[in-house]
């Protein structure tokens, strides 16, 4: 039941995330007083509090598996069925907001999603997506993901899922149907795919043809591959790609809380660069 106009949703499955979550908090808001849904796994619940200093952030169950990337992919399949509000904005846990983020908001009045594509867009050179040298695969791309079962054509297109706006409608719910059943295919054929989640995502797009609205990458600016853009607008959404991290944001998200948590995540928290599942 929506109980809610409009609020945000991210995913924090791990320990290995939880500083970049806090900092994700702490730039939301400075920007925003809508309430935040956290899905979370695999946190101690002692460490909850220092999530819920923030106000108005409600925690909930994500999805348990020991994997925590699959967990997260999980827990991504399942946001709109977690999401209390009518218009949600979903953010990867390492975003951070560099201005207010009204208008997406306001999109979501005539759109039924508002996504951004890719660094690299097109399908059928999606080698991130498959197992093996990316330079021996850029050929067959296109075959081997038809090959397993996913309804993908050349003219696809690869969107970055650390962004997603949408509304409550039955058309986002055969979506996210959608997207639950070709990320089974994906989990099915791992001697093939790797374990990601734009191919499930574009599949659905493809298969139920939503009303969307495609932003500029100032809306997801990921800061690992800047080299790949050539913009003159403000960045709204830092997306502060693995390994870069959120926290080294400063001018956002600095304050007395998130100093004192910083200097005791350095000692007590893993580092997100060793993160063994990243490597599976």
């Amino acid at each position: 039941m929506v109980q809610k106009t409009r609020g945000f949703i991210t995913i924090l499955t791990g320990l290995y995330s939880f500083q970049d979550c806090v900092h994700f908090l702490a730039a939301i808001r400075k920007f925003h007083q809508e309430p935040i849904i956290i899905l979370i796994d695999s946190v101690p619940k002692l460490l909850y509090p220092l999530l819920k200093a923030f106000k108005n952030v409600t925690l909930k169950p994500a999805p348990a598996n020991e994997n925590t990337v699959l967990a997260s992919r999980q827990a991504k399949l399942a946001l709109y069925a977690a999401s209390d509000f009518e218009k949600t904005i979903y953010l990867d846990s390492d975003i951070c907001l560099l201005s207010n983020i009204n208008d997406v908001f306001e999109y979501l009045d005539e759109y039924d999603f508002l996504l951004t594509e890719d660094v690299q867009p097109f399908i059928s050179k999606a080698t991130n997506l498959l197992r093996g040298n990316q330079q021996d695969l850029l050929p067959n791309v296109l075959p081997i993901l038809q090959s397993v079962g996913l309804p993908l054509q050349e003219d696809s297109v690869q969107y970055n899922g650390g962004f997603i706006a949408f509304r409550k409608t039955e058309i986002t719910q055969n979506f996210f149907d959608e997207f639950q059943q070709n990320f089974e295919i994906v989990k099915n054929n791992q001697d093939k795919l790797l374990l990601k989640d734009q191919g499930a995502f574009a599949s659905a797009i493809a298969s139920v043809h939503p009303k969307m609205k495609i932003l500029p990458p100032t809306y997801n600016y990921l800061s690992k591959w800047q080299d790949a853009y050539n913009i003159q607008e403000k960045i709204k959404v830092l997306h502060c790609t693995y390994p870069y991290r959120p926290q080294y944001a400063k001018n956002v998200t600095r304050s007395l809380y998130t100093r004192i948590f910083d200097r005791f995540a350095k000692v007590f928290l893993p580092n997100q660069v060793t993160n063994p599942w990243r490597t599976k």
